[in-house]
């Protein structure tokens, strides 16, 4: 008997049959409703005895249909690829839940999230400062309730967010930010210092709160996609993919085998140009301007495939609801082209890694240990480099993966050298993969329809984007409108660990290990 099979009956009997609507949805979902109180024990049940972990939580207004507010929690198994996905509603005159913080970080953040957008509070939270909220937003508006009105004016009253001070002999900070030089969105990073060695980072994000998950509401779902699409302008393909494919699941869609295909091949296409980007500008940041030279010409020329297989140099309308927006070129020999690419990314990679002055400062900086890594919950290339062997494409498959042959690659020593060869190592299976694709893709149509969306139902998309897993959580309303989107990019995870990998490093240090983590503000500050 399987884990999934056990559970089901193990829910009841470890919950006393508190655990109710017990119903199985799309072959590997299990979905139920929980009371106050279960939280915690299911989180601890699940991690103890099947090797689940909490990976999303998704509050809620059902207020008008339903007269409740809601919390979901979704748990995930990487072993056996199935989902525990829990509901508990919330009156609305008791708008609290039992906080999971000190259980497991994560579910720290999704609570202080749910609580400045929702207004629900997490009871026993051990840090009850704001996370999207900042000082211009009026303590009463939680903008996610359906009823919430804009208020009109913003004001900034000036008080300053509560970071807690390191003191001690020869401590003294540096604040970087929000505001930086160059092109880049804001963040702010506060530096306690001894000498130049950083003995805490404090990071604040959310300058640049866009309200996306609102926007997405009253959408069709057609319309959703080209918003999915400019979460983060570099993971066009794999915010789209995440979305169509928890829309298909609501809906019943089965895309053409073709369309898993070219799939595939739009998500490893952008996972190349941008970990071959990545790569040249690490080099970089150790002075070594060469390679970020030779890099992003060859990710120049990625860009122009891109536009060829999509037309569109980032890959937009490459993904849409059903299956794909464009065929392959007949005139593109994309194997030959992929060839040619990672042969000269090859030869970038051995001068740039035969340079000592280079490795000496890759070696050993930014070190993310295995525990603290698995204890933040990293994803992606981040976790792979700190020997945590993760990966949605393997664990969850979807599209044509299950179909494909692919390693994937982990590292050790969790420092900024392990995640610059966790981009190399990706790259070249990506191009793999491609080729495999290209070898494999059956005859057939590209797109199929969507089909009608049930109401109030949760369903859900994981891809394993460039940078980790994305998560797409969807709901529609009676009219077969967007409902609720929830989104959670791996930034949203992997943002915390950096002040982590910064410790005992010097400040001069943390544009390189800044860019080896290189996470998004836009994915993450929705």
């Amino acid at each position: 008997m399987t884990d999934f099979s056990r559970l089901q009956t193990a829910l009841r009997n470890n919950l006393q049959g508190r655990t109710t609507d017990i119903r199985v949805r799309r072959g590997n979902e299990l979905h139920f409703q929980i009371v106050r109180g279960d939280a915690q024990r299911l989180a601890e049940f699940l991690r103890a005895d099947f090797g689940a972990e909490l990976i999303l939580m998704v509050a809620n207004d059902r207020r008008s249909d339903k007269g409740v507010l809601e919390v979901h929690y979704l748990f995930g198994n990487d072993r056996e690829d199935w989902f525990a996905h829990a509901t508990r509603n919330l009156p609305p005159d008791d708008r609290t839940i039992d906080s999971l913080a000190t259980f497991y970080f994560p579910a720290s953040r999704f609570e202080r999230e749910i609580k400045d957008l929702f207004g629900i509070e997490a009871t026993g939270h051990p840090d009850r400062r704001p996370l999207v909220r900042h000082a211009f937003w009026p303590e009463v508006y939680f903008p996610l309730l359906k009823d919430a009105v804009p208020p009109q004016k913003f004001e900034d009253d000036g008080t300053s967010f509560p970071f807690k001070p390191v003191s001690g002999e020869g401590v003294y900070e540096i604040p970087v930010g929000p505001v930086h030089a160059g092109i880049i969105e804001p963040g702010h990073f506060r530096f306690s210092v001894v000498g130049e060695t950083v003995i805490d980072l404090k990071i604040r994000l959310y300058f640049a709160h866009k309200g996306t998950e609102k926007l997405f509401e009253g959408r069709s779902p057609a319309d959703g996609v080209e918003l999915a699409e400019r979460i983060s302008g570099d993971t066009t393909t794999s915010h789209s993919l995440a979305y169509c494919q928890a829309v298909e699941s609501l809906a019943g869609c089965t895309v053409p085998a073709r369309a898993r295909y070219l799939r595939v091949i739009l998500l490893e296409m952008e996972r190349l140009y941008n970990h071959i980007a990545d790569f040249g500008m690490i080099c970089n940041d150790t002075g070594f301007a060469v390679a970020h030279s030779h890099c992003f010409r060859i990710r120049e020329r990625l860009l122009r495939l891109n536009k060829r297989l999509t037309g569109n140099r980032l890959l937009r309308g490459g993904i849409i609801l059903g299956g794909v927006g464009h065929d392959l070129p007949a005139d593109l020999d994309l194997a030959t082209e992929l060839d040619a690419i990672i042969a000269d990314f090859n030869e970038i990679v051995e001068i740039s890694l035969s340079n000592t002055m280079l490795t000496d400062r890759l070696e050993g900086a930014g070190r993310l240990d295995t525990k603290t890594a698995k204890d933040l919950g990293v994803l992606g290339y981040v976790a792979r480099a700190s020997n945590i062997d993760v990966d949605a494409r393997r664990d969850h498959p979807f599209a044509a993966y299950p179909a494909l042959k692919f390693a994937v690659p982990v590292f050790t020593s969790g420092d900024v050298r392990a995640r610059t060869m966790a981009r190399v190592q990706e790259a070249r299976i990506s191009a793999q993969i491609i080729k495999q694709a290209l070898m494999a893709i059956p005859a057939g149509p590209i797109v199929a329809p969507l089909g009608t969306l049930p109401a109030w139902e949760p369903a859900f998309g994981l891809v394993e984007g460039w940078r980790g897993t994305i998560i797409h959580w969807v709901m529609a309303d009676e009219s077969g409108n967007l409902y609720r989107v929830k989104v959670r990019d791996p930034s949203f995870m992997n943002w915390p660990a950096l002040s982590f990998a910064m410790l005992k490093n010097i400040v001069p240090d943390f544009p390189l290990c800044n860019k080896s983590f290189n996470q998004t503000y836009s994915g993450n500050d929705l």
